[in-house]
This record gives structure tokens, C-alpha cells and sequence, in this order.
């Protein structure tokens, strides 16, 4: 049996995609390892074109989510990247190291966004 506060985390990812609008559901993929490991892997499609990609590596410590790694890649009908958050630690002069937030220009310092923030982001760059 899962904590609530896992529980409660998974179903809030999937109300939060049911209530975005033109979204198929190419991938929901919740892998439970044990009571306090999970991973997370969507794949979304906005409009038939537009993808988002979401991957999270999750472990429930003290009562509270600690995400693992985490990556939300968001990109157009040709494939050409839109943002990308991400917590691969490739960019160690970066403030907020590892996080950060690929630009289709730029790489800047960026906090870990919440899947809600991610979809009102991808939603609104259609």
C-alpha cells in the first residue's frame, strides 16, 4: 500500500492532465517499486502535434516527496525544442545546480517546476 502522500501526489498528476484541453494520452506509465519508490512517464500530445514528455524518479522520505530526477521535455510539431526542465547535473556554475531549464537558445537556472506549472507552460506556448 502506498503512503497518502505518494497516493495523493499520483492522483493529482492525472486530474491535472484531464482537465488540460486537446491532450491524448500517448503514455501513463506509474512504476511502483514499493511503498515509498515510484517512477512516473508520460507522454502527452497537444493539438496531435505538440509533445510533452514527463519522467519522474520519486521516494517518499520523512512524510515528504523527494524527487530523484525528474525531466519535463516540451516540443514542437517538428520536433524542434520548446523548454525542457531537467535535473541532470551537467551544468555545475549554474545557481539552483542540478536544476535548470533548457531554452531552444539558452540554458538558465531554474527551480523544479510542479507538473501543474510544466502543462500551464506547455499549454500556453501553443
Amino acid at each position: 500500500m502506498l503512503p497518502n502522500i505518494l497516493s495523493n501526489y499520483l492522483a493529482q498528476v492525472e486530474q491535472a492532465i484531464q482537465q488540460c484541453r486537446n491532450v491524448d494520452i500517448e503514455r501513463y506509465e506509474e512504476e511502483i517499486f514499493n511503498s515509498k519508490r515510484a517512477n512516473l512517464r508520460l507522454r502527452l500530445r497537444f493539438n496531435g502535434t505538440y509533445l510533452l514528455e514527463i519522467n519522474e524518479a520519486i521516494i517518499v522520505t520523512d512524510d515528504r516527496l523527494e524527487f530523484l530526477d525528474y525531466r519535463y521535455h516540451f516540443q514542437d510539431e517538428s520536433n524542434q525544442l520548446i523548454f525542457r526542465y531537467d535535473s541532470t547535473p551537467h551544468f555545475p556554475n549554474l545557481p539552483n545546480f542540478p536544476h535548470h531549464k533548457h531554452l531552444p537558445d539558452d540554458i538558465i537556472a531554474s527551480e523544479k517546476p510542479e507538473i501543474t506549472q510544466v502543462l500551464k507552460e506547455a499549454t500556453e506556448s501553443i
